[in-house]
This record gives C-alpha cells, sequence and structure tokens, in this order.
C-alpha cells in the first residue's frame, strides 16, 4: 500500500514523539551562567573603549573648571551659539562661570547643541541611561543635532540592570514614564547600506565625565 503521508503529518509525527520523550537538560545551569566574561577594567576606561568605538565623544575632567574650559574651546570650534539648557544642575554650573545658555524653548527649532544631565553611563556597552524625570525631558536628547551629556563617575555601572537598579533606589517605585539607553549618535543604514550619522536624532554625542 502507498504511504500518503504528507510532509506536514511527518513533522508533526516528530514533534509528538520527542514531546513524549522526556531527556534530561543537557545544558541544566545555562541560566546561572554569565552572559559576558568578566570585566577586569575600571568602568571609565572600559566606558571611553565602548563609547568612542560606538562614534560618541568622551572627554574626562577633573572639575567644573576643566569641564568649563573644555566646553568653551569645542564651542568655540564648532561656532556654537545656540545651546539649550533646562536642568537647574547645569545651568547653575553655566551661569556660575557665565556660559550662554537657552533656558526655555524659543526659537528651539534654531538650537544647535542640547545640554543634559544622565541616569547612568552603562560601560559594558557604552551606553548612557536617559528618563524623562529631568527638566530635560523628552526633546533636549533628541531634537538638536548635538547632544552633550555630563555625567559623574558615580553613575557608571558595568550592566544595564545595574543601571536599573539605581533608578529605582532614586524614584522608588514611581519610576519615570521614559527610561532609554542610548549607544551612540544616531544612525542608520536602511538606505543602500551606507552609514548615515543623525538620521533620527542627535549626529553628534558627547560625553563629559566628572570626577565625582
Amino acid at each position: 500500500m502507498r504511504d500518503i503521508t504528507t510532509p506536514k503529518e511527518k513533522l508533526l509525527k516528530k514533534i509528538r514523539k520527542a514531546l513524549l520523550e522526556k531527556r534530561d537538560n543537557p545544558y541544566p545551569n545555562l541560566e546561572d551562567l554569565p552572559l559576558y566574561p568578566a570585566n577586569e577594567e575600571m568602568l571609565e576606561v572600559l566606558f571611553a573603549e565602548q563609547f568612542t568605538e560606538a562614534a560618541g565623544q568622551f572627554v574626562f575632567c577633573e572639575d567644573d573648571i576643566q569641564f568649563i574650559e573644555n566646553l568653551l574651546t569645542l564651542a568655540e570650534e564648532r561656532k556654537w551659539h545656540k545651546i539649550y539648557c533646562w536642568e537647574p544642575e547645569l545651568q547653575n554650573i553655566l551661569t556660575q562661570y557665565e556660559y550662554p545658555y537657552f533656558e526655555t524653548d524659543k526659537d528651539f527649532d534654531q538650537a544647535q547643541v542640547g545640554f543634559t544631565l544622565c541616569e547612568a553611563l552603562i560601560a559594558r556597552n557604552g551606553s548612557i541611561m536617559l528618563s524623562n524625570a529631568g527638566m530635560a525631558g523628552r526633546r533636549l536628547s533628541i531634537y538638536p543635532p548635538v547632544h552633550i551629556v555630563l555625567a559623574y563617575t558615580s553613575q557608571l555601572v558595568l550592566e544595564v540592570k545595574d543601571g536599573l537598579k539605581l533608578l529605582k533606589k532614586k524614584y522608588g517605585t514611581n519610576l519615570p514614564s521614559m527610561i532609554t539607553n542610548i549607544t551612540g549618535p544616531s544612525r542608520t543604514a536602511d538606505i543602500e547600506k551606507t552609514l548615515v550619522l543623525g538620521a533620527h536624532g542627535p549626529k553628534e554625542l558627547f560625553v563629559f565625565l566628572l570626577d565625582g
């Protein structure tokens, strides 16, 4: 008698057989194994390496004065005149050194630089963890073509899960409605497989890291 079993029926028969035959898990401790190899580098070094590899630009500063000096030099080189800063902590630093900035969203369509804080720096992949909890909200890190982040060494963590722990410690159960990770400038290679920076957000991303 001719076998008229279809390929689909053969496949289902194999699946049923496999489900009936119980076997021991060949990898019983797989979920407990670390996802990455152990890190032996300082978090500052690891973050700088991964961040610059993703086309970010990293500057380490020992104090506020060195930060302002670096910012002034950069702004003069790039001819930045419309720097927007909405977070009081950053405004205090800029005001102290009489650095000009826009504290409202007036003429925001002409913004050259968005200047924000962050929630954490993820060293493992060189990412910046942001939320909308601060005065910068959602717009300031997305719309201007240049995004500058001021961060502190105390915000450096190894993994994303460690960054989320910082947020839970800071906000408790009232977490921000938007939590996101940024890894380098906005980019896409959808068109003809050509990498384009600044496709959906800032074309340049800077992190100024202060000791403290």
